[in-house]
């Protein structure tokens, strides 16, 4: 007998690549999405719960638009934090425990080391107080929750830097990227990898779900600028597109809402809790990008 673990989302970068990822024995990702689980309408996400009954939920859908979300705040509002607290009040009565994806913009950037669980947030947008919002609503709506905070998430699939990159390197010979912000790449596949081990560690190897806020994101820090580079110079290594990296300032690439100045997460306590260590951010990537080459993916 196989027991399900519901993915909210289907669409996503996380939610594609826990389709991708592999589960002991026993265990199974049934992803979900719009139309048939819509997390804006509470009775689709009842039936779901019905239906599959599954024993552990993973919320992998949000909204991510961040400079769109400064002038579209209510619908940012609805998916990222009033959903997600029906979602962990639906889970909580039927004792289910809920994987919520949460991000590194909840914090200001402020600090001039990694951020820790423990640090005070104060978000700079919309996006990061409706995430934030959506952090507080799971916790007390489900005592059996985790929230995982990450930061700078790229994959093969959907809208992402990496992805961007390489399509503007294929137009360009050179590009502006901004150098004065920091953080911690990571693919999507590495924290698929990451809710594989604690669902594992829950439901066969049955341990206590050791609820509360998590930091998972790639080991080892860049600036975009740096990420860019390397994803270029992996991709001419692999016959793919390649520019040049012009080193720019945040006040030289001016957006609707300010980025973090540091997204850096310390991800210790992940490791403590669950003895996950994310591999190193130039690794990931290279994986990535070879398979963005390889496939041409980074056209779409």
């Amino acid at each position: 007998m196989t027991d399900h673990i519901l993915v909210c989302g289907s669409r996503g970068q996380v939610a594609q690549a826990l389709a991708e990822t592999p589960l002991p024995e026993g265990l199974s990702f049934v992803a979900h999405g719009r139309p048939e689980l819509d997390l804006l309408q509470p009775d689709t996400v009842k039936a779901a719960l019905e239906d599959i009954r599954p024993k552990l939920v993973v919320n992998a859908a949000a909204y991510t638009a961040v400079d769109q979300a400064e002038s579209d705040e209510d619908a940012a509002h609805a998916l990222n934090a009033a959903a997600p607290g029906e979602l962990a009040r639906l889970c909580a009565e039927r004792n289910i425990p809920l994987i919520h994806l949460s991000t590194d913009y909840v914090f200001d950037g402020s600090k001039d080391a990694p951020y820790t669980e423990d640090d005070p947030v104060n978000p700079l947008g919309v996006y990061g107080r409706t995430k934030r919002a959506g952090e507080v609503a799971v916790t007390e709506a489900n005592p059996d929750s985790l929230i995982l905070r990450t930061a700078w998430v790229y994959s093969p699939f959907g809208k992402n830097f990496c992805k961007t990159m390489l399509r503007v390197g294929n137009q360009r010979d050179e590009l502006g990227v901004v150098m004065d912000q920091i953080g911690n790449p990571t693919s999507a596949h590495d924290i698929a990898e990451a809710i594989a081990k604690i669902t594992t560690a829950i439901l066969i190897d049955g341990q206590p779900v050791r609820a509360g806020i998590y930091h998972l994101s790639g080991t080892g820090e860049a600036s975009w600028a740096d990420f860019a580079s390397a994803i270029f110079e992996e991709s001419a290594a692999s016959g793919g597109p390649s520019a040049k990296v012009n080193r720019i300032t945040s006040a030289e690439f001016p957006t609707p809402v300010t980025r973090p100045a540091n997204s850096r997460l310390d991800c210790s306590k992940l490791q403590d809790a669950y003895g996950i260590t994310i591999p190193h951010w130039r690794e990931s990537m290279r994986a990535c990008v070879n398979k963005l080459v390889e496939t041409g993916a980074w056209t779409s």
